[in-house]
């Protein structure tokens, strides 16, 4: 074998069958090894930034890590925003990034970079330059292993050209991840001990406690103690729908998070950590959990939230109690000129069972998580890192994953221009995904985060910086440009006959909503003075005003 091949074949002898390619010269002895390995699907993006949202999008999905394929540090660097999503994400991906032929980097040729440098930004748990062909099957499967182990992680392994193109290379054994341990006795005690003490406790779950058997572990301990679920804000994946314990997430705006909070004495985090503000604003705290609230750790990412939560209940004695599960409910079919929430609401009134729902719809998704909370079973994926572009992406990895499931993204049109090549991709594919794109013309979050940031008073150059008119886009025609079946609508009607037949035909589909801005002028100008009313408020008044906002 030459290295490439060692390479490929100790990534499908580790589980690892899938990779999502962006490749130039330095990696041409990989892509020749890709016919070597029958089992190793290899799915061609446009753009680094859709490999790397989409190996992000089929780990989440598949559980277990994709590859990535990319170009020297300039590939990297076009692909670590959605890195990143993954990272904060503690999702596994094993990205493998090409590098010059170790006796070529003394030139500093015109695309030599310091890719050590790059990478370690999203793997600072493993990154690696493989030095010898000889050692490049280890160094795959030390990579395949650090990925899939707890919590989760990128894990960067660098090939040099010519490592991978010498000869004597050595596929390894796969190497076994080590087995999660379930919080100790001791903590397990405190804990249950804060929940009897009669001041309310709530359990916060992040990661794989948003998954159906840690769920219904703390489902059983809420009923039993009256101990509140919240979920983080923006979750990796979160099963949820009807017949599965509800949990509500904790709010972007740190304002309505600290009316969640308030009067929460005793947090306790699985596989999650205590909530900070997204971003720091004038006058304001950014660690948001109460003065008052002391915060537990039941299980960390490292830990076995599920085994974790199971101890906790026998401990409290909930074992056997029936957990509350979300009863079936979906809103009627909405009718008239078409806006962001009659969206969500089509979507919750049309999506089958099991359905894959990406949510980068921003403000326009708002109404999200309320209208589809008694749709039937699915799972949320959401943007963990915050950086946008990763809704389309996401779907494409999500689809590979699972070619049985409908997957639909509801996305915004300022994120879905960051990673619009991924179209291309689905359509190469023939992927099962419905994109529903918010075309509102306008990045309108920036506008909501100009108001409450406190700058002075915007002027039309601010302003135009914020605004997507002139031109407007048509991303119904860039969808049939790269070979997606779309459509265009601004009535309700329309979109929920567009849905209805992208979900009995096979993918891919695109379908362009016209709509208002969710968050019009007048709100946003009123809606920093609410946020600032709410401390103020009388607890039930502000907890019902955080519902009517961002239910």
């Amino acid at each position: 074998m030459n290295g490439a091949q060692a390479l490929m074949k100790t990534l499908v002898d580790s589980g690892v069958e899938v990779c999502f390619t962006n490749p130039g010269t330095s990696e041409m002895h990989f892509v020749a090894a890709l016919d070597s390995e029958p089992k190793m699907r290899a799915v061609l993006a446009l753009f680094e930034g859709v490999a790397t949202g989409a190996a992000d999008g089929y780990a989440r999905m598949a559980d277990k890590p994709a590859a990535t394929l990319l170009h020297l540090g300039c590939g990297l660097g076009n692909g670590l925003a959605n890195l990143h999503n993954a990272r904060k994400g503690k999702v596994p991906i094993v990205n493998i990034v090409g590098d010059h032929a170790t006796y070529h980097t003394q030139y500093d040729a015109q695309l030599q970079s310091d890719i050590e440098t790059v990478a370690r930004n999203v793997s600072p748990g493993f990154m690696r330059t493989s030095q010898a062909t000889a050692d490049l099957g280890r160094d795959t499967a030390e990579a395949v292993a650090a990925a899939k182990g707890l919590p989760g992680q990128v894990a960067t392994l660098i090939l040099p050209a010519d490592v991978s193109w010498g000869e004597g290379g050595v596929a390894s054994a796969p190497i076994a991840p080590p087995q999660p341990a379930v919080a100790d006795d001791a903590t397990v005690a405190a804990i249950a001990q804060a929940v009897r003490s009669g001041e309310k406790a709530a359990l916060l779950l992040g990661g794989r406690a948003l998954r159906e058997p840690s769920l219904l572990a703390a489902a059983r301990i809420a009923a039993q103690c009256g101990v509140t679920l919240f979920a983080e804000v923006f979750p990796t994946r979160l099963e949820r729908g009807a017949g599965l314990p509800a949990v509500e997430r904790i709010a972007y705006m740190a304002e309505m998070a600290g009316v969640q909070l308030a009067d929460v004495r005793h947090l306790i985090l699985v596989d999650a950590k205590a909530p900070v503000s997204f971003f720091a604003y004038p006058g304001k705290k950014s660690y948001l959990v109460p003065d008052t609230c002391t915060v537990h750790t039941l299980a960390s990412p490292v830990q076995d939230t599920a085994g974790s939560l199971q101890k906790l209940a026998q401990a409290l004695g909930a074992a056997n109690t029936a957990p509350v599960l979300q009863a079936a409910h979906r809103p009627d079919r909405p009718k008239g000129k078409l806006n962001a929430p009659k969206v969500c609401k089509a979507v919750a009134h049309l999506m089958p069972a099991r359905t894959i729902l990406i949510d980068e719809a921003i403000t326009s998704g708002l109404m999200l998580n309320v209208m589809t909370q008694g749709a039937p079973r699915h799972d949320l994926i959401t943007l963990t890192g915050g950086a946008i572009g990763q809704g389309l992406p996401n779907a494409v990895g999500a689809a590979v994953a699972c070619p049985d499931r409908p997957v639909i993204a509801l996305i915004g049109d300022g994120t879905a221009m960051y990673t619009i090549q991924a179209l291309w991709t689905m359509a190469r594919e023939g992927l099962n995904v419905t994109a529903i794109i918010f075309n509102n013309a306008s990045y309108s979050v920036l506008n909501v985060e100009l108001e409450r940031v406190g700058a002075e008073e915007a002027g039309p150059k601010a302003k135009s910086q914020l605004d997507l008119h002139g031109p407007v886009l048509n991303f119904a025609q860039l969808a049939q440009g790269m070979g997606v079946h779309a459509v265009r609508t601004d009535e309700a009607e329309g979109f929920c006959k567009a849905l209805e037949y992208a979900l009995s035909h096979p993918g891919p589909h695109l379908i362009e909503t016209v709509v208002p801005e969710s968050l019009n002028a007048t709100k946003r100008k009123v809606l920093p003075w609410l946020l600032r009313s709410l401390p103020n408020l009388p607890k039930p008044v502000a907890r019902a005003l955080k519902k009517k906002i961002a239910p």
